[in-house]
């Protein structure tokens, strides 16, 4: 059920989203958006960049933000800014080696304005380990 607006508060978390990505993953989202960047498929380029392995496309990643913000704001119309900072490289799961990407917001504001009741989140794309590689933020406006 999406929030509204007068039953959300400062300080309340949005629900967890967790994605895990695979190399198929990545291939599906360069095919999508154009970004064939060897980094993202090429582990042999990858590593030659200094990378451990193929990494998940920064776009990707902002995708999943935008996707636990709209589950929660009860679609993707509700979005009205959304903005994403790529600190950390993310890892594609591989056979025997699971990697998630956990996306967790909380609200830091709500307001109206121009006949909108908006609502600000801070969010963090998180990896396996717990480390915040893709933080971010959020205005949605919500239902009454």
């Amino acid at each position: 059920m999406a929030a509204r607006f007068s039953d959300v508060e400062v300080g309340q978390s949005i629900p967890e989203l967790q994605k895990e990505a695979t190399t198929q993953t990545l291939v599906k989202f360069a095919g999508a958006t154009g970004d064939f960047y060897q980094i993202h498929y090429d582990r042999e380029f990858a590593q030659a960049a200094g990378l451990p392995d193929v990494i998940l496309h920064g776009f990707l990643k902002k995708a999943f933000l935008a996707e636990a913000v709209s589950n929660w704001a009860g679609g993707p119309q509700r979005l009205r800014k959304l903005v994403a900072q790529y600190r950390g490289v993310d890892l594609p799961s591989r056979p025997g080696t699971q990697q998630l990407f956990t996306v967790r917001g909380t609200v830091t504001k709500k307001w109206e304005q121009d006949g909108e009741r908006l609502v600000e989140l801070q969010l963090e794309g998180v990896d396996t380990e717990g480390k915040v590689t893709t933080p971010g933020s959020a205005v949605v406006a919500l239902a009454s």
